[in-house]
């Protein structure tokens, strides 16, 4: 019998979240963007697995069991005797935070260490967050992302922009739109990515690197937009209580690949709909805790969708 392999695979980093609370007390939780996408594809049913390298020590043990209690494919989970790669955020409000990672695990992963025969399985390869800016991780990244292209596995991509990406990562931003399939970009993002151009002009620009892609479009509490060669639409999210919006974007980029995988003949404004959904049901939970289905379907229904004739930002 052939082995089995995860539908979907999230490829990137993994890490720990050091949070200053009540003054000189600090609380560690296990986060990262890539990694937090491939839990909330996993929760939605699709079978997953995140790809990246991990510390052997405490905060790499936690990161295992996350993992393994989310239910990835354990498989693709590398570890080395390094030091953990850490998110330190002294202040929540207004935000502050820097990274600790020189020599870090998460840069040792190794693609060519993956099972054999894992791509004949994978049906869409998810790629973003600082793991495109850490070298040498990124050069190996890159690489991984345009060997996967070109054997037609389609690709996702969030830059989930942080202030490690200076202008050197434009080039990187560049060539995995260019490889996508779908990009997830916030208005923050575009803001930090394409400085000194207005929004228009910015997601004007990218759009041009990949014209066919389709490209999630992420305002907050506003919604988001599904901007495709064929059409656009706007979709606003049913009003909830707000618990933490910490994955919002993660959530939403895993709702719109397991939509588009579960249910490849719903309509675009289908799709849109269970992306926002997804989104929305992970702020109602504290941390970047995967949204559950049935509280993505709840509110899939409620979420209000209307076809516009050019992004908001154009207006």
């Amino acid at each position: 019998m052939p082995e089995r392999f995860p539908q979907f695979l999230a490829i990137g980093e993994a890490l720990t979240d050091l949070i200053r609370v009540e003054g000189e007390h600090w609380l560690a939780k296990t986060g990262g963007s890539t990694w937090n996408v491939a839990r909330a594809a996993a929760a939605l049913g699709l079978p997953s697995a995140f790809a990246g390298a991990i510390s052997q020590c405490h905060f790499g043990d936690a990161l295992w069991q996350a993992s393994q209690a989310a239910e990835l494919d354990l498989r693709f989970l590398q570890r080395h005797d390094r030091a953990p790669l850490l998110a330190v955020v002294p202040q929540s409000a207004p935000p502050s935070y820097f990274f600790i990672g020189e020599n870090s695990a998460d840069l040792h992963f190794d693609p060519q260490a993956l099972p054999t025969g894992w791509q004949a399985g994978c049906q869409w390869a998810h790629f973003g967050g600082i793991s495109l800016a850490r070298e040498p991780l990124a050069q190996r990244l890159i690489a991984l992302a345009e060997q996967l292209h070109a054997a037609k596995i389609p690709l996702s991509y969030d830059p989930n922009f942080r202030n490690l990406m200076g202008p050197g990562y434009l080039a990187t931003f560049e060539r995995m739109c260019r490889l996508a399939t779908v990009i997830k970009l916030s208005d923050e993002d575009l803001a930090g990515l394409l400085p000194g151009l207005p929004p228009e002009q910015a997601l004007a620009r990218a759009r041009a690197w990949n014209p066919s892609a389709w490209w999630l479009y992420t305002l907050g509490s506003k919604g988001a937009e599904l901007l495709t060669p064929w059409g656009c639409w706007r979709a606003v999210p049913p009003p909830i209580k707000v618990v933490d919006t910490v994955g919002a974007g993660d959530a939403s980029i895993a709702g719109l690949v397991a939509s588009l995988l579960r249910q490849p003949a719903d309509s675009p404004p289908g799709h849109l709909a269970y992306a926002v959904a997804t989104g929305t049901a992970a702020c109602a939970q504290a941390g970047a805790t995967p949204p559950a289905l049935a509280a993505v379907l709840k509110l899939k229904s409620q979420v209000s969708i209307s076809e516009i004739i050019s992004p908001t930002v154009v207006g």
